[in-house]
């Protein structure tokens, strides 16, 4: 099984979602969440803090992420992990390959003509409403 994960931040006040714009394929040119693969033998929650420091520069002073969705795929054998946290300070992002965004709540992340995922991400966002995290 192939292991990923993806995180999901919101800012201090918890009205904006940290996307990255996607510069290559899968989903180029689309917002997704940051994130990345599980390396063999490295822990879930310590590969989630090594791909939100190394594509945003948010490390583990800035934010306490917690497990949120997990997402199996049986055929394709994948496996995604999903996180969340709420940054504790104001940072100065730093771009890796992606470009960085601050999205406020007002978009219709079901779109798959904008965002990643095949409607993942607005499932995401909806059940992330849905919870005390808000």
């Amino acid at each position: 099984m192939k292991n990923y994960n993806c995180i999901i931040i919101l800012n201090q006040q918890k009205d904006r979602i940290l996307f990255c714009k996607r510069a290559c394929d899968p989903y180029l040119g689309l917002y997704n969440f940051v994130g990345g693969k599980i390396e063999e033998g490295e822990q879930s929650l310590d590969a989630a803090y090594r791909e939100l420091e190394e594509e945003t520069g948010i490390t583990r002073k800035d934010t306490v992420i917690r497990p949120f969705i997990d997402y199996v795929w049986h055929i394709q054998e994948i496996r995604m992990e999903v996180y969340v946290g709420v940054l504790n300070k104001e940072i100065v992002l730093r771009e890796e390959k992606h470009s960085l965004h601050w999205l406020d709540f007002n978009h219709n992340f079901f779109d798959m003509n904008i965002f990643a995922g095949e409607g993942n991400i607005g499932h995401m966002v909806e059940i992330l409403k849905m919870s005390d995290i808000l």
